[in-house]
């Protein structure tokens, strides 16, 4: 339906019906218009002598706007204008002086004022004053009193349902968005530019493939390929995944601008493909465009996830002498360059020398030293940073547990988590599972159960967080219990789950538990996992069932040393020394160095006359 509505919509109209919304305003300027406009002459020149009155030097007050008249600037406060306007006249031969204080309104009081004020010159009648409403309600975030404007015209052009859209658009009501869209091309409004924009921004958002797709075609057949609906189509690709569909509209551009490219560049830096993000940059250069700071952003962020750190410091020296813009924004971009890199002195001399800094710069360091694990600091600096009444963001918090987690800050930790119950951020599940995390990670399991308990909703990663905890602490049988809770849930394990609690199967030899793991693991494809095939055998090993841990190591897809080490072991821990030998043969056959600990358990399993006669075929492996 949404298909044909769009192609439909490009059917070949008349010149007739292609007038400019501004022509709405003049089409009638007759004889009849000009009578008009001489019966209130006398009350437009009364105004203007009200407004003359008020004339002053330019102000800097606050609230005080520029209103432009015919050969003269008169500077006074919106309020004088609108309190010394006679709206009892027919206000549509003053279009413009509204214009101005539309143009010049900068609060949403100002613009409900205003909105009266027209309401009362104006009716119904001038299309672009009420456009010019709704897209202020847009700007000041007001989308009711926009979709009330929007549903009180007695007409509407494309530019109404294109400013509304928009709206829609920029506050993530994606649906509101699209089925305004869909009722435009219902009543038969051609979109334009700027629709299309807006439309494929919000198919970018959701992933609406389908519909990006749909609107493409549209582009492609109204002719609409100019150089801001193909960068919106560049970016709609590179948002929904698809890297060709992106290269292929890049490949065809005529023009390409700066912000073009750098949605390349995040493209495939996203794919994975940093070197051609690098090459795309270099490309800009060459082009003789300049970057702006986005761009600057997005090929430092490359440089960081490729350790790219020689990269990072001509950059780096770029922005330092002037090449670049220098904003809170690189700066950020450069700390998490020097952390991802491991520099975190180069990054802290980055943030001590920035004039202004926002949470993403304090959260960049703060996640440097949780990284490099030193907790300490990243605890310091959050301290820091609640001093000056910054406030930390959920992904601030979560650095701040790795690192009290990594080296054991329970204390610390604890008053994170008080942070968390001031920020609300308890409901946040992210937030949360990094706490039951924390806890587990110090040894207080316990207090990691009653943040699950206190929980609004749980999934898999928060579960997995308690479960994981329970099993490193040695406490399987607990364990073993959430992993039932969590199933009685209904939430799927994930394959680390079933890692994790195969562990806990292993320590308290529930061998019947274990099996039962290995079915529903077998059931959903999590067998494949080499992870999850490692655990198992070695749950089957130390349970003395040792064939059953070889059937699992053959069906494995991809073997790795964990896998290997597991049945080594397990066959010299029951006694089977012959065949923990072989398998040690066939590991280094196959290319994978058998480990010093590995050879140390098989001797001591094996005893003495057993070694002496596999000694020298060994000799080679110590």
């Amino acid at each position: 339906m949404l298909a044909s509505l769009l192609l439909s919509s490009f059917a070949p109209i008349s010149v007739k019906q292609q007038q400019s919304p501004f022509s709405l305003l003049y089409h009638n300027s007759s004889s009849s218009k000009w009578e008009a406009t001489k019966n209130v002459l006398g009350r437009r020149q009364l105004f203007s002598r009200r407004v003359a009155v008020l004339e002053t030097p330019y102000s800097e007050e606050p609230n005080t706007n520029l209103v432009c008249r015919p050969k003269r600037v008169v500077h006074c406060s919106f309020k004088q204008c609108s309190d010394n306007y006679d709206a009892d006249y027919d206000a549509n031969v003053d279009v413009d002086f509204v214009a101005s204080l539309l143009s010049s309104c900068s609060t949403y009081r100002e613009c409900r004022r205003i909105h009266s004020f027209v309401e009362k010159g104006f009716g119904k009648s001038v299309l672009f004053i009420w456009n010019n409403l709704i897209s202020l309600y847009v700007n000041f975030g007001k989308l009711w009193e926009a979709q009330k404007v929007f549903d009180g015209m007695s007409a509407r052009n494309v530019v109404s349902w294109t400013a509304l859209i928009g709206g829609y658009t920029k506050i993530g009501r994606l649906q509101d968005a699209f089925r305004l869209f869909n009722e435009m091309l219902v009543n038969g409004i051609r979109p334009n530019g700027a629709t299309f924009v807006y439309v494929l921004n919000a198919c970018a958002r959701c992933s609406a493939f389908e519909l990006g797709s749909q609107v493409h075609a549209c582009v492609v057949k109204g002719n609409w390929s100019n150089v801001i609906v193909e960068s919106a189509l560049v970016y709609f690709y590179a948002q929904s995944g698809n890297l060709a569909g992106a290269v292929s509209v890049y490949d065809r551009m005529s023009k390409r601008d700066v912000v073009c490219w750098t949605t390349m560049i995040v493209a495939y830096a996203q794919s994975g493909d940093g070197d051609k993000a690098m090459e795309m940059f270099n490309d800009i250069l060459s082009s003789g465009l300049r970057p702006n700071e986005f761009t600057v952003c997005s090929i430092l962020k490359v440089c960081g996830d490729m350790k790219a750190l020689d990269c990072g410091r001509q950059l780096h020296a770029a922005v330092v002498k002037g090449m670049f813009k220098y904003d809170v924004y690189v700066g950020s971009s450069l700390v998490s360059m020097y952390v991802k890199c491991g520099q975190v002195t180069d990054a802290r001399v980055i943030f001590d020398g920035m004039p202004k800094r926002n949470t993403v710069t304090w959260t960049s360091m703060i996640a440097g030293y949780a990284q490099n694990g030193l907790g300490i600091e990243a605890i310091s600096l959050f301290r820091s940073m609640k001093s000056r009444r910054i406030i930390a963001n959920s992904l601030t918090i979560v650095s701040l547990l790795s690192a009290c987690g990594a080296v054991g800050l329970l204390h610390q930790g604890k008053e994170v988590h008080a942070q968390i119950l001031k920020n609300t951020m308890h409901s946040n599940i992210y937030v949360c599972s990094t706490l039951i995390w924390f806890y587990s990670r110090c040894g207080e399991y316990v207090y990691g159960s009653r943040v699950l308990e206190l929980m609004p909703s749980r999934d898999v990663i928060s579960w997995t967080a308690l479960i994981s905890g329970c099993s490193r602490l040695g406490y399987g049988s607990e364990a073993l219990k959430y992993l039932n809770d969590m199933l009685w849930e209904g939430v799927e394990p994930n394959q680390f789950t079933y890692s994790t609690a195969l562990k806990a199967c292993t320590k308290i030899e529930a061998l019947r538990k274990g099996k039962w793991i290995h079915a529903s693991a077998n059931k959903n494809g999590s067998l494949l996992n080499v992870f999850v095939g490692s655990a198992l055998i070695d749950m089957y090993a130390k349970c003395g069932c040792v064939n059953d841990a070889y059937q699992v190591f053959d069906k494995l897809p991809k073997k790795n040393v964990v896998s290997w080490n597991a049945l080594i072991l397990g066959y010299a821990r029951n006694g089977l020394c012959k065949e923990a030998l072989k398998l040690m043969y066939r590991m280094e056959a196959e290319g994978m160095k058998v480990d010093e600990f590995v050879i140390s358990e098989v001797l001591n399993a094996c005893g003495e006359a057993q070694w002496e006669n596999e000694c020298n075929k060994l000799q080679c492996l110590s």
